[in-house]
């Protein structure tokens, strides 16, 4: 019939009060979804949350790491510099270890690690003995860094006493350096110059007769591999020198390495029959590439040398490695 309204599909209009309930519970929806939604940002923010966590490694990947962050991304991250791994230092061609000799006597031994300042060595190292011969390392040290220091070039004439000195052991041209050096004011500059700890000069300033221990004798061998005791200009000189000892004065330490490897080793030696104690002394310096080693030994007068060369050979190898 023109005019009329349809009615719905059940024949009903819908009512208003239908209607109104549809659009409250749409409302209803709308804000269930607002909050729901709030809820999720908030959690994303708070610090803690999974959602949060997620959230920061999305960042990292961001910025090109695809998975967990190295030990140096990560110290970078934070700020702190990342650690450098310490180097590995090769193998001594010596080690410390227990050492035996069936003697009879008194004997003390040091070995020093120059690259890391480690002293090892037996109980009694810091015990001290005369030096006879060995200080002469020290008397052609002092002479040469002083003739530098004062800008003066050795004459050759004096070089030729320091070589003999050092190769042949020769006690006049020692005498004549060691005053030159100013006797007991050369001495007393060993002792602050090489850091020694348990050494003093001779009560009657004689050069043989200074007091050295043997772990004060390997530091003196490092003052003059490091260049601290001849000084930069002779240091390579000197050395050279005391790989060249020959004759007599050619024993000891050195003598417990293979050929190849003694040809490289330093040495200076020193041996003295002292009548008023009755006893015969014996000291062995050696200087190697990082390393440093002092034997000294004393026994009864009547025996000579030799017992005391044959057992600072004895401590070098037992000390040896491999």
């Amino acid at each position: 019939m023109a005019g009329t309204r349809r009615a719905g599909r059940n024949g009903r209009r819908p009512s208003a009060a239908r209607r109104g309930g549809d659009v409250s519970l749409l409302r209803l929806g709308l804000i269930a979804g607002v909050l729901l939604t709030l809820v999720l940002v908030g959690l994303r923010l708070l610090p803690g949350s999974p959602l949060a966590a997620s959230a920061a490694a999305q960042w990292d990947q961001a910025t090109g790491s695809t998975g967990p962050a190295t030990g140096e991304e990560a110290a970078s991250r934070s700020g702190r510099p990342t650690p450098t791994p310490t180097p590995t230092l090769p193998a001594l061609p010596v080690r410390p270890t227990d050492v035996t000799l069936d003697v009879d006597g008194w004997w003390s031994w040091a070995l020093l690690d120059t690259r890391t300042g480690e002293m090892s060595g037996s109980a009694n190292r810091d015990e001290t003995s005369f030096t006879a011969s060995l200080i002469k390392a020290w008397i052609a040290a002092d002479y040469l860094r002083r003739t530098a220091e004062a800008g003066d070039e050795p004459s050759d004439a004096r070089l030729e006493q320091v070589r003999i000195m050092i190769r042949d052991s020769d006690n006049n041209a020692a005498q004549t350096l060691f005053n030159v050096n100013g006797k007991l004011a050369s001495m007393k500059r060993l002792i602050k110059l090489c850091k020694l700890t348990d050494s003093s000069p001779a009560d009657d300033g004689g050069w043989s007769r200074t007091e050295l221990s043997p772990q004060d004798a390997a530091r003196m061998g490092a003052c003059i591999a490091d260049g601290r005791a001849a000084g930069p200009e002779w240091t390579d000189w000197l050395l050279d020198e005391m790989r060249a000892v020959r004759g007599v004065g050619d024993f000891g330490i050195r003598k417990a390495f293979p050929t190849k490897l003694r040809k490289t080793i330093a040495i200076k030696n020193g041996w003295v029959d002292r009548t008023e104690e009755q006893e015969y002394h014996v000291n062995c310096l050696a200087i190697g590439d990082g390393w440093t080693m002092a034997v000294m030994v004393q026994y009864d007068i009547n025996r000579g040398y030799e017992p005391g060369a044959k057992m600072c050979q004895d401590v070098a190898k037992q000390l040896r490695a491999g």
